[in-house]
């Protein structure tokens, strides 16, 4: 069985990745990858990552804006985030949620985006893709109001990096959990035993590219990229005593019914 993976949250819009783009792919499919959704965090974000998504195959786009870039949108951003989540390369509406760890975007403007974007993720029928960063109590009143009074939520907690109270409750009203290169460091168990834990049809993997290098390419390299999947799903894998081609063949058809990706 090939190993097939998909990084399902990725910023290639980065500029750090426009000096080797097509080698950094290319380092991608030969780890095995065979789709990457690369998100987007601002208004114009979106459409770069867009462009990205319609250049290369093997890529698709979310549409929105990110908690920490909410207090510097410009006139016309929250436009381009409406106008182009119905693009058909666009699979997924964020990155959104909510950061007490950073102070950028005052608190009642990030709840106030959030719920911009769990609206729109409703109204198009496609999933959220959720930051949450020590704001666990607040995303989770958010996601319990909307999810009372609309039913069960399309996306997932990205990058997930909280409790299994947190896991339960969000498994819960029906989202998916991600895990990104912090489970595979030293001081994670707790992530880890949390990772156990997902049903095997809600887990997924990604990057967060270019950020949180997972082990054992952190400290050894400048920053995170596609291929480096391979290295947080063989943590995941192991820690559920799953072969890692069995582990990929799962959290890739996870990933495609969750974004709805064309083959």
């Amino acid at each position: 069985m090939p190993l097939t993976l998909i990084d399902t949250h990725a910023h290639l819009d980065d500029e750090r990745f426009a000096a080797d783009f097509p080698a950094m792919l290319d380092r991608a499919k030969a780890a095995g990858v065979v789709q990457a959704v690369t998100v987007a965090t601002t208004g114009p974000g979106t459409e770069r990552s867009l462009q990205l998504a319609q250049t290369h195959p093997m890529l698709f786009s979310s549409a929105g804006i990110h908690p920490n870039n909410a207090a510097q949108v410009a006139p016309g951003d929250w436009d381009t985030v409406q106008r182009l989540v119905t693009e058909a390369r666009v699979v997924g509406v964020g990155e959104t949620g909510l950061d007490r760890h950073w102070d950028d975007t005052p608190f009642p403007m990030q709840q106030d985006y959030f719920a911009r974007h769990l609206a729109l993720s409703r109204k198009v029928r496609k999933p959220l893709i959720i930051h949450c960063r020590e704001a666990d109590a607040d995303i989770l009143g958010m996601l319990r109001e909307d999810f009372d009074r609309h039913g069960p939520l399309l996306g997932v907690m990205h990058s997930f990096s909280g409790g299994p109270e947190l896991a339960e409750a969000t498994l819960a009203m029906g989202l998916y959990i991600s895990f990104a290169g912090m489970v595979t460091y030293k001081n994670a168990e707790n992530l880890r035993a949390v990772a156990r834990t997902v049903p095997a049809d809600r887990l997924l993997v990604e990057t967060d590219s270019p950020y949180l290098v997972p082990v054992p390419h952190r400290g050894k390299v400048q920053r995170n990229e596609p291929a480096h999947v391979a290295s947080t799903a063989e943590c995941v894998a192991k820690v559920r005593n799953q072969p890692l081609e069995e582990f990929g063949t799962q959290t890739t058809a996870n990933a495609r019914r969750l974004f709805s990706l064309t083959v």
